[in-house]
């Protein structure tokens, strides 16, 4: 998960409004006392004319990890006229303390501190917007449930207002196999770094060694909590609409893993809101593939402006919703661009959006009419999702799904006639289904394709549900097998074109790895055709609106990028291999994120991450993620080395977790623990 900076068609912008000064390193003492580590940004004499500021507030090392990032967009806003921020969270990078888990009270609790800090600054009015993208898009949302008077507003990209619902733990109820473990061997390996002795100076070994001991495979608590409990209410904004009263910007792009958030955010959220959906992975839109990119930090500084200086920029007369109405392609697991138009809306309520109707039939069929009641077997192949792609993509080459033909065996599939006229879709599709299962313990996922004429299969949208979970993700319950039940399948959001002539496609199968962490026993998922089951998609009148096609952003520009060194490139491999002998699928996914130098500080950083998922036909038990990350950060004779090993395992009954960490000095072994933990299944 490589930090980079696609500046290539960025215009690097240099002449700004207001000089810049840069405070290197500042300390925040919380309200506990632990110092939490700081970089500002300043318009020069700001402490003679206060101006508003603008935090980022990160786990991810400002000094080394996020380095590049950060001198292409704290700049840019200190040169317009706002002290620009750059806070690790505790525990992380040279702060002071412990990082116990994601979203913790006491990290909420630690930005309510920093926000009355800076309102004492003299270069400060006061006045504070939040931005941040993944954690800190997560955190800006959660500060801003809490209504401190300082936070004037906030940008969130690519986060979520349900910490249960969307994000790398689970999806529909599902153990997310594919980026739980992922998830918690990245923030175990990341954690274990240490402070930087040029900074803190000699107790940073003293200090290192207590963050290696404390800090524990959040794997753990997350494996424990398998259905949406207190433990996720927790830091989810949607626990209460009403207090979301701070203007929010949400940003994110279609190939994100975070965009189904955004319509509920602007659907709920009580305050003023603004929503932005572009083609892109998981990454700033100024910087982001698939192309086009935009001018998005202009797009911030008028949002700023409108906020925290009260100046009219209009962006708030503007349509709610502005979103890249993507064209078909041809599948493919990595784009530069996708093709389309920017679209508007003006406000959003799902109920109220258009439905296109499809029936289920038992001959294969996707149908306007009725479909004549029938069952259709839908049987489990424990392979069935090995060419889905990553579930976020961070714009590596290989990221994306490939041809869905080598998935169509393996799974049930129904299929429309040629279509008269193109379909023009925008917002969340989803599939209800009337069902039985021979098992008591069962999932089901839905992709639905858009199948070119000449028989290229697209992923369009894809969406699982733990069928345990019928009644909610609070309150699982066994199904009884041979009884009749009905369910709906949320897909993932659409924005996109499908041409005339092409064909619509839906696969359904009670498998997925290695996104869905498979049922224990082989379920056989009994499909009964008719009013019940059918998929609903979110159809859009687009002559209806005159201002489409339109283009609303200036190009793409941001602060030249800090002086880097490249000492190792970057590579990747994505290798999906069959042993004959032993029936077993291997999804081998290796990244070599590089290694760099920052001339600035003389720091140099890199990473190499390899996840391995494994499974064999017939034998869901089988099923094994093993993750490991080796980093490396230093400088001169301070050379430090970060190991980490995790497997996840399941039986019947417990799902088995070992993490290993491994820490060394200039190649002499350090520190090493292994945590080892059983946790009971939990209707999954």
């Amino acid at each position: 998960m490589v930090f980079n900076v696609r500046d290539s068609k960025l215009h690097t912008k240099e002449d700004y409004p207001y000089e810049i000064e840069v405070i290197e390193h500042i300390w925040i003492r919380m309200s506990d006392g632990t110092k939490l580590a700081a970089k500002v940004w300043l318009p020069k004499g700001a402490n003679k004319k206060p101006v508003p500021a603008i935090l980022e507030y990160l786990p991810y090392r400002k000094n080394d990890f996020t380095a590049l990032r950060d001198s292409i967009r704290h700049p840019y806003f200190a040169g317009h006229g706002y002290a620009s921020i750059r806070v690790d969270i505790r525990g992380t990078g040279d702060s002071e303390g412990i990082l116990y888990d994601e979203y913790l009270p006491k990290e909420q609790e630690d930005a309510l501190d920093i926000l009355k800090w800076l309102e004492k600054q003299d270069w400060c009015t006061g006045d504070v917007g939040m931005i941040g993208k993944s954690w800190g898009g997560f955190n800006g949302l959660q500060v801003a449930k809490h209504q401190p008077k300082q936070l004037k507003a906030v940008i969130t990209l690519c986060s979520t207002d349900d910490r249960y619902a969307d994000d790398v733990h689970y999806m529909g109820g599902n153990i997310l196999a594919s980026d739980m473990l992922w998830w918690s061997s990245t923030m175990f390996a990341y954690n274990a770094r240490p402070q930087d002795p040029a900074v803190v100076g000699e107790s940073w070994f003293e200090n290192w060694m207590e963050r290696l001991k404390k800090t524990p495979p959040y794997v753990e608590a997350w494996l424990t909590h398998q259905h949406r409990n207190d433990y996720w209410k927790q830091g989810s904004v949607n626990e209460n609409y009403e207090a979301m009263t701070v203007p929010v910007f949400a940003v994110g792009g279609w190939a994100d893993g975070y965009t189904n958030a955004i319509f509920r955010m602007l659907e709920y959220f009580s305050g003023p809101k603004k929503g932005l959906i572009g083609p892109w992975v998981h990454e700033y839109p100024e910087v982001a593939i698939p192309g086009p990119a935009i001018g998005f930090l202009q797009e911030c500084v008028r949002w700023w402006d409108h906020w925290l200086k009260g100046v009219d920029t209009g962006i708030m007369e503007e349509p709610m919703l502005t979103a890249w109405q993507q064209e078909s392609v041809k599948p493919a697991v990595h784009y530069e661009e996708r093709q389309g138009k920017w679209i508007f809306e003006d406000a959003w309520k799902d109920a109220e959006r258009q439905q296109q109707v499809f029936s289920i039939t038992s001959g294969g069929a996707l149908t306007t009419e009725r479909a004549e009641a029938a069952t259709v077997s839908l049987a489990s192949v424990q392979q069935h999702g090995l060419y889905s792609g990553v579930w976020c993509p961070f714009g590596q080459e290989g990221d994306m799904p490939s041809d869905q033909r080598m998935e169509k065996g393996l799974s049930t599939t129904f299929t429309t006639e040629p279509l008269d006229d193109a379909l023009h879709l925008l917002g969340l599709p989803k599939v209800n289904i009337r069902f039985k299962s021979n098992q008591g313990d069962a999932l089901i996922a839905a992709r639905l394709c858009d199948v070119a004429p000449d028989g290229a299969e697209t992923m369009i949208s894809f969406g699982m549900l733990n069928l345990n979970h019928l009644n909610g993700h609070e309150f699982p319950e066994a199904l009884e097998p041979g009884e009749e039940y009905t369910a709906t399948i949320q897909l993932n959001a659409v924005g996109i074109r499908i041409p005339k002539g092409h064909r619509l496609q839906l696969a359904l199968s009670p498998t997925y790895w290695p996104h869905a962490w498979p049922s224990k026993e082989e379920a056989t998922i009994e499909l009964v055709t008719g009013t019940d089951t059918t998929l609903h998609l979110p159809v859009r009148d687009d002559s209806a609106h005159a201002q489409d096609g339109e283009w609303p952003f200036e190009k793409p520009e941001a602060a030249p990028v800090m002086g880097r060194e490249i000492l190792r490139k970057e590579s990747r491999y994505r290798h999906i291999n069959y042993d004959l002998l032993n029936e077993r699928w291997v999804l081998d996914d290796f990244s070599d994120e590089g290694k760099r130098k920052l001339p600035d500080n003389g720091v140099e950083y890199g990473s190499t991450n390899r996840n391995v998922y494994t499974i064999r036909e017939g034998d869901p038990l089988s099923a094994q993620a093993h993750c490991t990350w080796e980093l490396t950060l230093g400088r001169d004779d301070w050379q430090t080395e970060v190991h980490t090993d995790s497997k996840m395992t399941a039986d019947k009954t417990n799902f088995y977790l070992e993490n290993t960490l491994k820490a060394y000095l200039r190649d002499e072994l350090v520190f090493e623990k292994t945590w080892e933990k059983t946790i009971p299944r939990d209707f999954q």
